[in-house]
């Protein structure tokens, strides 16, 4: 079988523009699809807690309520979403939870202003926290420590439901959010006093 110059040249061409064009639609897919984004828009100037959000004890004279969190683009499959609120500088030796909630519907998409201490999401469950309560619990770093980090992230997960027990530590509710997560977003507030 004889085939010119011509056609295995014509037929290279048309395989690299194929290819080019393949590569160049799998780019703009990949670009398209858009993460798992968190906002807290009730912290103010470079991520400051104002004293609305602060604990009400300890020596705290916050209003001890939950900032409103707004989150966008989960990936597909999810099926639920968790909230954290941890200060990995607290000097415990461990960090503190200051709020755990889970269970929140796949149809959220976030939540208003002091859900974590009234009007949860329907189906929400709240964790305990280090204070010994369940619900939100805001920052209370002790005087005269450089600002704390909060550490605010939302899980979208694969699960409908944690199956956990009613006792769980948030660290064994945290080994779940992870053991069943799909994406996390992060916002990182700062408190000092």
């Amino acid at each position: 079988m004889w085939i010119s110059r011509t056609t295995l040249a014509t037929a290279a061409l048309l395989l690299g523009a194929a290819s080019i064009v393949n590569g160049q639609a799998a780019k703009a897919k990949t670009k398209s699809k858009a993460h798992l984004t968190l906002t807290a828009p009730d912290f103010v100037s470079k991520g400051r807690i104002t004293l609305n959000h602060v604990y009400n004890g300890m020596g705290c004279n916050g209003q001890n309520i939950s900032p409103a969190l707004q989150w966008s683009n989960p990936p597909e499959g999810t099926k639920s979403f968790a909230v954290t609120m941890y200060d990995p500088d607290a000097p415990t030796g461990s960090g503190w939870w200051h709020w755990v909630m889970y269970n929140i519907p796949a149809s959220t998409t976030g939540l208003v202003a002091g859900a974590g201490n009234r009007n949860a999401p329907r189906g929400s469950v709240q964790g305990p926290t280090d204070f010994g309560t369940r619900g939100y619990g805001g920052p209370c770093p002790p005087v005269g420590d450089k600002p704390h980090h909060y550490h605010i992230t939302v899980f979208a997960l694969k699960t409908e439901k944690l199956d956990v027990p009613g006792n769980a530590t948030s660290a064994y509710i945290g080994f779940n959010l992870n053991a069943n997560k799909l994406a996390t977003a992060r916002v990182t507030g700062l408190y000092a006093r």
